[in-house]
């Protein structure tokens, strides 16, 4: 397997090649046609990133992610998501490598085989990082309107929160 694994890439551009040859395709000028476009995308989502980033960090800065962490906790401890975890359901929707941050912090202090690092890496991989993915696809279409989808998207990391704790509760019962 390891063997397909470090030939596939080259056996696919080598295909992508031939085919570009076959087909008459001037290569290099496609690629830098390519490049261009990705260039102008990128320049074209930086100052979304950079305000999210920005926005992420103050949050975290300021302490504000640590108040609205306590002031939720009766709220999920109700709910049955694990203290510990609380941290990554709000970072989660804002920032894909801090919650992994969290995520690894979790795993380290409680450990894998915990209710706290199962919820943890189930949440992990069944939400989304919401708002980093409206602000680089939207940002690139151009297009303003999101309440809906943003809307949507927080219900759906909403449920994957919930969801999170009471999967692991139901599939591993001897992590309580």
């Amino acid at each position: 397997m390891q063997v397909i694994g470090a030939w596939a890439v080259p056996v696919i551009i080598g295909l992508i090649l031939v085919m570009g040859l076959c087909k008459g395709v001037r290569l290099f000028d496609a690629f830098l046609e390519g490049a261009k476009g990705g260039l102008s995308s990128l320049v074209g989502i930086i100052p979304s990133l950079v305000g999210l980033i920005a926005a992420v960090e103050m949050f975290k800065a300021s302490g504000a992610m640590d108040v609205l962490s306590a002031a939720l906790s009766p709220v999920t401890d109700f709910l049955g998501i694990p203290r510990q975890v609380l941290p990554m359901v709000l970072l989660r929707p804002v920032s894909g490598s801090g919650s992994l941050v969290l995520l690894d912090r979790i795993l380290s202090s409680a450990g894998p085989d915990t209710l706290a690092g199962r919820t943890a890496a189930v949440l992990c991989g069944s939400s989304e990082t919401t708002f980093y993915t409206v602000a680089v696809y939207y940002g690139a279409c151009g297009v303003s309107r999101i309440r809906y989808t943003l809307l949507a998207a927080l219900l759906a990391d909403g449920a994957a929160a919930l969801l999170s704790g009471v999967a692991v509760r139901l599939l591993f019962p001897g992590s309580l």
